[in-house]
């Protein structure tokens, strides 16, 4: 797993796990009801790192695919300007999304390689919509806690965490599939 886009996956969801971080010493300190924030912003995040994983290790992927294409340079060019066109428009990162990316630039079923411990592709693929779709609802729809309404909070500790290991194993998955197929 030594591709850029690991690495920078890797950097960049740290950010989630340091909100949830922050969110675990502010609640142990009474915590006011604000905090909830951190939660949300950390999914956010978290997502937000595997859309920029999904987009640059697509990219290095086509990279290396037109490189093999140097007699046929005005090709190579058009595939490269195709894909960076579609990725202005990618945004989230739905398996349906991440799937149809790949199949078009590299002729790969990526979500065929999300595989492992209690995980099928089926199983990956609807966690991964559930978890974009809690993140669509918090960042276009709110859900921010009413004060004196009892509704409950968009995001668990306990559900953050989860998504956030999810992630991390879903992009994990992906690197190692990507690494036998290309």
């Amino acid at each position: 797993m030594s591709s850029t886009a690991f690495q920078t996956f890797e950097h960049a969801i740290q950010d989630a796990d340091d909100l949830l971080q922050h969110f675990d010493v502010l609640k142990n300190n009474p915590p006011p009801p604000e905090t909830e924030v951190l939660k949300r912003a950390s999914l956010v995040m978290a997502l937000a790192a595997l859309e920029t994983y999904v987009e640059d290790r697509i990219a290095e992927a086509a990279d290396a695919v037109s490189d093999c294409a140097s007699e046929a340079l005005c090709l190579a060019e058009f595939y490269k300007s195709s894909l960076e066109n579609d990725l202005k428009s990618f945004h989230s990162p739905s398996s349906d999304r991440v799937k149809a990316i790949f199949l078009k630039y590299l002729n790969i079923d990526v979500t065929e390689g999300w595989r492992w411990n209690n995980y099928d592709p089926i199983r990956a693929r609807s966690e991964l919509n559930k978890i974009v779709k809690k993140r669509g609802d918090i960042a276009h729809r709110c859900w921010r806690p009413v004060p004196g309404q009892p509704t409950p909070h968009a995001v668990t500790r306990e559900n953050l965490r989860k998504h956030i290991r999810f992630i991390k194993d879903l992009v994990i998955a992906t690197e190692l599939f990507l690494s036998k197929t290309l």
